[in-house]
């Protein structure tokens, strides 16, 4: 939504919260103070018990801008949207089990009131949606309504929202979904089930489908594909376009990356662009949207000595003081402007568009598209000489990595991007056309990275005539130097022949040797053996018995026996955890056992009863 609908709070007064359905969707929602005698304090905790001590020193300090911006004029509001995502430690106080999650997704709405006659000239606070779901294209939406609802009403706002929520049916990843919140409707494209992580869900993983995850160019763009579906991956990086596909890459191979900004709403869009460009391969790396010192990663990070290896691992920061503490860290990126110096005029925010009152932070300037010339290129090695402290300085959009790209820049793409000017009015809608223009191209880069894996996932179907009974083929097993030697005499194909370099077989082996390869392999081997496994028992529930029968000699019928034997017995184990269709699958495999059983000779028959759990099986 590009627009903040209306909440009715009086239509929602007596609305029955269900905790049980709201923590399909969320952990729980916080409102945080900065006091400033103790810090960060959590005022609110909706519904309580649900974190730790740990977790809440966590949240609580992730939950505020470092420092507060000093460009605002007396008695003025400044709001501000992000989102952090933060490690779940200790143990749970209450006697609820706790999500399955290993991270907590933190979507903050922070408010800051400049006023001179208070100690320090002001005060904050944040409204927070804790989740264990990155769904970044339904809670910055809500967060509109939520956060500016809190300040006009308190307490109350956090009820009325419970209250809608409660209606909310169960998550669908992958699909739109219509869900109500006071008199508005949210319409929100959930990211896919292939894009989320096992510790979301290990159960979703046997939803997914092998199509879902096949390694063939969507034809849908209207739903997502992976993660962050909503950035602005063009008003964060309209200064480093030409640079996206040396980013793209880093990620895909995953490399450590710091990317600093000037707030953290800016830092959460490049971090949360970057990895909706490598859509739709799913990503093991950790990332930190927005991530400060208080975090309890930072401590390991910032002992690691010189020469030691940076784990891997994207980090938003807005703290100048990693520069220095981080040393190790092999890439740096710069985005974003810093704020305007007036409260005057509109902001343009990455994370999020204006809410109904005060105004968002961390606004990003849209000069004219930048002209690549030699100018620019001088500028840029200028840049790399002086090194990323120079941000110390003044802030620059720029990029400092020795990393020699093998993918080529596509100044096709470029030259279709719509330039807005100067002008307000049609800057969103021009980033819009933008977004789906490099999303659609990066979504066409990673999809043919992808393909030539796509053979080691294909599933086997029983052919016509074959016996479904028997156990399929196993998957191609797949080999390291096999592939590459195999690949090597293939080529790249044609999409990536164009946009590679000629050493574009360095970069399938560095993403092998990556954070991200074993995963995504493991999880698409997973996911088609469960696809397998699928079609051959539906092909079992199919079969006519009799026709086999008829067409088989002894021996087969004997294998046969042995083999509907076997499925028998795991569809008895399913059917007692309520498996779908285990009990009809059972009584069909029972009634087939017993048909092959009576053509079975005489003798046989008497040696196979002599077994008691077969023989009851047989009754």
């Amino acid at each position: 939504m590009s627009r903040s609908p209306s909440f009715s709070a009086k239509a929602e007064s007596n609305t029955y919260v269900d905790p049980d359905a709201i923590q399909k969707w969320i952990v729980a929602f916080c409102i945080i103070r900065f006091d400033l005698e103790q810090g960060q304090l959590i005022e609110e905790c909706y519904p309580p018990g649900c974190l730790t001590p740990e977790e809440e020193l966590d949240i609580a300090f992730s939950s505020f801008p470092d420092s507060v911006s000093q460009h605002h004029n007396r008695s003025s509001i400044h709001d501000s949207m992000f989102f952090f995502r933060t490690q779940r430690r200790g143990k749970s106080p209450s006697n609820e089990p706790k999500s399955k999650s290993k991270y907590l997704y933190g979507f903050v709405f922070n408010r800051q009131r400049h006023d001179e006659r208070l100690k320090r000239g002001g005060e904050q606070k944040s409204v927070v949606i804790l989740s264990p779901s990155p769904y970044s294209s339904l809670f910055k939406p809500l967060l509109q309504i939520m956060g500016p609802l809190y300040f006009d009403i308190g307490r109350k706002a956090l009820d009325y929202v419970a209250g809608s929520m409660s209606t909310w049916s169960t998550p669908l990843p992958g699909q739109l979904m219509e869900l109500p919140i006071g008199n508005a409707t949210l319409k929100v494209n959930l990211p896919p089930v292939h894009s989320l992580s096992f510790d979301f869900d290990s159960e979703m993983l046997f939803e997914e489908s092998a199509s879902s995850m096949a390694p063939l160019l969507p034809t849908n763009q209207t739903i997502p594909h992976g993660l962050f579906h909503d950035s602005d991956v063009f008003g964060i990086f309209r200064g480093l376009l030409l640079q996206l596909w040396l980013l793209w890459e880093l990620l895909l191979i995953g490399e450590p990356i710091l990317i600093i900004a000037p707030t953290p709403p800016q830092c959460c869009e490049a971090v949360a662009s970057l990895i909706s460009l490598v859509a739709p391969l799913f990503i093991s790396v950790d990332f930190r949207p927005y991530f400060t010192i208080h975090d309890p990663y930072f401590a390991r990070l910032n002992s690691l000595q010189e020469g030691e290896t940076f784990p891997p691992i994207l980090l938003g920061v807005t703290n100048l003081f990693f520069l220095k503490s981080l040393r190790n860290v092999p890439h740096i990126v710069s985005v974003g402007n810093p704020a305007p110096n007036s409260t005057s005029g509109r902001v343009k925010v990455g994370f999020s568009s204006r809410a109904s009152t005060g105004r968002l932070s961390g606004g990003i300037s849209f000069p004219n598209l930048n002209k690549f010339s030699p100018s620019n290129l001088l500028s840029a090695v200028k840049l790399k000489r002086e090194g990323p402290l120079c941000l110390m300085t003044e802030h620059k959009e720029a990029i400092w990595s020795s990393y020699m790209p093998i993918t080529k820049p596509d100044t096709s793409i470029l030259n279709r991007l719509v330039d807005a000017g100067l002008s307000p009015r049609v800057e969103e809608s021009m980033s819009v056309v933008n977004n789906e223009i490099l999303r659609r191209h990066f979504l066409e880069l990673t999809t043919n990275f992808l393909a030539p894996f796509g053979p080691y996932f294909r599933v086997n179907t029983p052919s016509v005539g074959s016996s479904p009974f028997l156990d399929p083929p196993p998957l191609p097993a797949f080999d390291f130097d096999e592939f590459l030697g195999s690949l090597s005499t293939r080529g790249p194909g044609k999409f990536l022949s164009k946009r590679m370099r000629n050493n574009w077989l360095d970069l399938y082996r560095r993403f092998m040797k990556g954070h991200n390869f074993k995963p995504w392999f493991e999880r698409k081997r997973c996911v088609a053996e469960q696809e397998q496994h699928r079609l051959w028992r539906q092909a079992r529930l199919n079969a006519d018995i009799q026709d086999f029968i008829t067409k088989s000699s002894e021996l087969e019928i004997v294998e046969k026996f042995n083999a509907i034997e076997r499925h028998l017995h795991v569809e008895m184990q399913q059917s007692k955890k309520a498996v779908n269709n285990s009990e009809a699958s059972w009584h069909k495999l029972k009634g087939d056992l017993k048909a092959v059983f009576n053509v079975l000779p005489k003798d046989m028959q008497h040696l196979l009863l002599m077994n008691p759990e077969r023989a009851n099986l047989l009754q």
